[in-house]
């Protein structure tokens, strides 16, 4: 049992720092929804082990979980994106849900600094970026931000 709860506390930390992220900006998918996906991640690679373990076989190939976690939230960061008046939002709250879930499935299989590295690098990817973003790029219509 320990052995399955430090990565999943693991996992709901790292969750937490992405999502408090996302909920400070005010996104949509923001602190529940990036913890709980984070920690699902992290639960269905645990599963898959224990799985591999008690069934075994050559046929159990405890990968093919990392693939359904990959197709599943992508549909879910699908129903993040939205298009208003030729505008698209809610790309980066979907590849945030995506990112958390990456960071899960590292967890996972226990590769704890991978997971926090991409947890570090998610954080600065959306908080740093957005900064330069504002600071050096023009708007939507050419106009400074």
């Amino acid at each position: 049992m320990m052995h399955d709860l430090i990565p999943m506390l693991i996992s709901t930390g790292l969750g937490t720092l992405v999502g408090l992220e996302r909920s400070a900006g005010g996104k949509p998918a923001g602190l529940r929804t990036h913890v709980l996906v984070c920690l699902g991640s992290t639960m269905f690679v645990l599963t898959a082990a224990h799985a591999w373990r008690t069934i075994g076989g050559p046929n159990l190939d405890p990968t093919r979980v990392i693939h359904g976690v990959v197709t599943g939230v992508g549909f879910l960061g699908a129903g993040a994106i939205l298009q208003h008046r030729g505008n698209v939002f809610g790309l980066t709250t979907a590849a945030s849900i995506w990112i958390v879930a990456a960071i899960g499935v590292a967890v996972g299989v226990h590769a704890y600094a991978l997971a926090s590295a991409g947890a570090v690098l998610a954080l600065i990817v959306l908080e740093v970026f957005r900064w330069a973003e504002r600071k050096y790029l023009p708007g939507p219509q050419g106009e400074p931000r």
